[in-house]
């Protein structure tokens, strides 16, 4: 099979890229390089927007593919709430741009990376695909926009797609090869791994007063190449099946903030500063996921989920990185 793959030179493109190429897929990227690395890139590039619809359509005009997986996409919540427009203009029409170059040139399958952000703050936990959906950011409100668009598209045009709706991904590739490099950095994990650098001087903890059990924000950690593994799973699925469906992406169960920052300092070996801040507005005190859904019909595992596997992958990577 030959896979198109939107956003493949960023953190889980780039690692799900790996995982395709080592399963025997043929593999186009195509990135606008704005958040992605063309290090990270071991196959054919073509450095486009989404958005250029005129470059879009010509750069693949020779181009044949079986699938496509959707990643390229804006996705921090707050800097959303800033700029909606870019976020809904970027997350919605460039994927609209997507899906009619996949129907035009009869593409019948997509795997899109969606998010946990589309159920907001839930009412009951573990969260399950059939939770309620309210989003409180306009990220998380694009993403469930765009599953939408991709109703219409399979009732219309039989499209089939399957949404990945992500907790948290975390972790580096196993081998040290790939892994998370944001500017700006928001993530709790590589943000505390460079304290433990010495690249800053601190970790600012958002709140410690929440109704938990340490007081910190409990969240759902799943490994990237665990991720990978799913999106794989995901286009076996659709090829076998033809039908469309959505899967939530978490472990099950939730690490605290607190977790967090004392296994960063165990892998390393450094005892940094952690300095109490405000709470953040809009962070819930606790999510995580039912995963049973993905468990049965993907017969997926979680191998490399635990606590210590993930921030020992992107400790090592992180030492290193050469972007």
């Amino acid at each position: 099979m030959k896979i198109l793959v939107t956003g493949g030179a960023g953190y889980i493109g780039s690692i799900t890229v790996k995982e395709l190429l080592k399963k025997g897929y043929e593999v186009v990227v195509y990135d606008n390089l704005v958040y992605g690395h063309k290090e990270a890139v071991s196959c054919p590039l073509i450095i486009g927007d989404l958005l250029d619809n005129e470059f879009l359509n010509k750069s693949l005009e020779n181009e044949n593919f079986d699938a496509v997986i959707h990643f390229a996409a804006l996705a921090l919540s707050g800097e959303s709430m800033r700029n909606p427009s870019v976020y809904f203009q970027n997350n919605i029409q460039g994927g609209l741009n997507l899906l009619e170059l996949m129907r035009k040139k009869n593409v019948g399958s997509i795997v899109f990376s969606s998010t946990c952000a589309i159920y907001g703050t839930p009412d009951k936990f573990p969260v399950d695909e059939t939770s309620e959906k309210k989003p409180e950011s306009v990220y998380g409100e694009s993403k469930l926009m765009f599953e939408k668009v991709l109703y219409w598209y399979d009732k219309i045009y039989n499209i089939k797609h399957i949404n990945l709706r992500y907790f948290n991904a975390a972790g580096a590739s196993l081998d040290a090869t790939l892994g998370e490099s944001h500017k700006p950095e928001t993530h709790i994990i590589p943000v505390a791994i460079s304290v433990a650098l010495g690249k800053s001087t601190q970790f600012e903890l958002y709140g410690n007063d929440y109704d938990t059990p340490d007081g910190t924000c409990i969240r759902d950690y799943i490994h990237v190449e665990d991720l990978a593994t799913a999106h794989i799973l995901a286009l076996d699925r659709l090829a076998k099946t033809r039908q469309s469906d959505s899967f939530n992406l978490g472990t099950g169960k939730g690490y605290s903030n607190k977790e967090i920052i004392e296994m960063v300092k165990k892998i390393s070996g450094v005892d940094f500063l952690v300095v109490v801040k405000e709470r953040r507005f809009g962070d819930p005190p606790i999510i995580y996921a039912n995963n049973q859904k993905v468990i049965q019909e993907l017969e997926f595992n979680y191998r490399n989920s635990d606590l210590e596997t993930i921030v020992k992958s992107a400790w090592e990577w992180h030492k290193n990185s050469k972007y």
